[in-house]
Order: structure tokens, then C-alpha cells, then sequence
């Protein structure tokens, strides 16, 4: 952007998703149905862990606060894409954008963080099983949702910080259907090179740790179920792991596809299908995938509606 005037921006535009008007009012009540059942099924399975004496384990612990994330995660990014559908200025302030940001990315990497310690929770479970509640104890649990906020929050306050710090030209039309760092990056006329370099090593960082505590886990369950020759206990031990498996491997792998890859191969139209999946969707299918493959959230359902 040689040549232009740069300044701070006042306001963004944000495209959305699609421009075709013949879509619009599908994806609106798709996404809106999908918001509505994010929000109703982690409401829902905050409110059957809290109330049932049965699941007050660290493991349910530590799902609830899952919910709690996905819903606010859900809740950052769904409610602004969908007004974007039929409002006459798709404008976000730039306020609204930095703390849109702000929050997406603390609750993102908090989230990593969340799923890594329920994974560290299914080892000490299955490995450690007599020394379960004393390992697990209720002021390590607490501890351990602490050092996941306050790791998800200081690595979004590092890269908010970059952001703020950018200039604009005479563009400010986002090509995205929420503030993100790469469409923000696109747009300004400042020098990113180290705003990159620190995304990168921040996103790799938080990355690697929580994916090397998850690998380390299963690596040692999977050892202990090697070692095991009842085939009862096989499958409980893999029904116990199958939905946090399941959850881990949906988002983990979009978050590194989406970010440690070169900024040569970034594709904007790509990356709100990806951006879509992991914002929008995943949330939803938490709930179902605890709720479903899960005979205790299942069980304590049945009670709860039964009284």
C-alpha cells in the first residue's frame, strides 16, 4: 500500500460470508438454527453437570467449562455474522473489532488449554487409578482451568497488542465474516513481518505444548490398554476417551491448518470455510458428541427430566 495515507481506522467492513442474495436467507436460518441448539445444548450440559451429584468429577469438571467456552466463543463471533446477512452497513467500530478479536482468541487458546487438561485427566484416570481423587483433587482442577484462562488470554493480549498497533489505508473492508488477524493483516499499511513472526511462534507454542500433552496422554493409555487382556475393559476404557478424541481431533485440526501454514498459501475464501467450521460448528457439536457417546451425560439427562 506504498503511497497511501495511513491512518487509524474509525470502522471496518465486514463482507460476510456470501454476497449472493439468493443465499442469504438459507445460510441465515441454518446458522441461526445452528446458534440456537449451541447455545441450548451447552447451557444445557452446564446445568446437568452442576445439578447432578453423580458428575462431580474432575472430568466433568473440566467438560463443563468446555461448554462454558463454547458458548461464549460461539457467542463472540454467530450473533454479529448473522445480522451481517440483511444489514444495510455491514460496519463493525474498531472497538467492536479489536475486542471481537481480543476475545476469540483468548477463548480459543484457552480452549486448547481445556482440552489438554482433560486429556492429562483421562491418563492419571486410567493409569493412575487408585491415586485418581488424590491426584486429581479439587484445588488442582481449579488450578489447572486457571493456567488455561491465564495462557489463553496473555497469548491473545500479546497478539492484540500487534494488531492495535496497525495503520490502514484507504481500505477497510474485511474479507472475512469476523475480525481476524490474517484479513487485518491484508488491509494495513504498517510493517506485519513481526506481527507475523509472533503469531507463528505464539500459535506454534500453545500449539505444540497442548498437542504434546494430548499425545503423551493417549500414548500412555493406549500403552496401558495394550497391557490389558479383559476386552470388557478395552472397550470401557475407549468408550471413556472417544468423545474427548473426537472433540480434540475436530478442533485441533482445523486450528493448525488454519494457522501454521505459510501466509504464501492463505486463501481468504478457504479460510472462512475453515474459520466457519471451527467457530460456528464445532461449538455446536461439542454438546452432542459429550451428550451422545457419553452413558453418564446420557443417564443424568433421563434423571433431570424426570424430575
Amino acid at each position: 500500500m506504498e503511497g497511501e495515507n495511513c491512518t487509524a481506522a474509525a470502522e471496518f467492513i465486514l463482507m460476510g460470508l456470501t454476497d449472493r442474495s439468493n443465499l442469504k436467507f438459507v445460510l441465515f436460518i441454518f446458522f441461526l438454527l445452528i446458534y440456537v441448539f449451541t447455545v441450548l445444548g451447552n447451557i444445557g450440559l452446564i446445568v446437568i453437570v452442576r445439578t447432578d451429584a453423580r458428575l462431580q468429577t474432575p472430568m466433568y469438571f473440566f467438560l463443563s467449562n468446555l461448554s462454558f467456552l463454547d458458548l461464549c466463543y460461539s457467542t463472540t463471533i454467530t450473533p454479529k455474522m448473522l445480522v451481517s446477512f440483511f444489514a444495510l452497513r455491514k460496519t463493525i467500530s474498531y472497538i467492536g473489532c479489536i475486542t471481537q478479536f481480543y476475545l476469540y482468541a483468548g477463548l480459543a487458546t484457552t480452549e486448547c488449554y481445556i482440552l489438554a487438561m482433560m486429556a492429562y485427566d483421562r491418563y492419571v484416570a486410567i493409569c493412575n487409578p487408585l491415586l485418581y481423587t488424590v491426584i486429581m483433587s479439587q484445588r488442582l482442577c481449579i488450578l489447572l482451568v486457571f493456567v488455561s484462562y491465564v495462557a489463553g488470554f496473555l497469548n491473545s493480549t500479546i497478539h492484540t497488542a500487534f494488531i492495535a498497533r496497525f495503520l490502514y489505508g484507504n481500505s477497510n473492508v474485511i474479507n472475512h465474516f469476523y475480525c481476524d488477524g490474517p484479513p487485518l493483516m491484508k488491509l494495513t499499511c504498517s510493517d506485519t513481518s513481526l506481527s507475523q513472526i509472533m503469531v507463528f511462534a505464539f500459535a506454534g507454542f500453545n500449539e505444540v505444548t497442548t498437542t504434546t500433552i494430548v499425545l503423551i496422554s493417549y500414548c500412555c493409555i493406549l500403552s496401558n490398554i495394550l497391557r490389558m487382556r479383559s476386552n470388557e475393559g478395552k472397550h470401557k476404557i475407549f468408550s471413556t476417551c472417544t468423545s474427548h478424541l473426537t472433540a480434540v481431533s475436530l478442533f485441533y485440526g482445523t486450528l493448525l491448518f488454519m494457522y501454521l501454514r505459510p501466509s504464501s498459501s492463505y486463501s481468504m475464501e478457504q479460510d472462512k470455510i475453515v474459520a466457519l467450521f471451527y467457530t460456528v460448528v464445532i461449538p455446536f457439536l461439542n454438546p452432542l458428541v459429550y451428550s451422545l457417546r457419553n452413558k453418564d451425560v446420557k443417564d443424568a439427562l433421563r434423571r433431570l427430566m424426570r424430575m
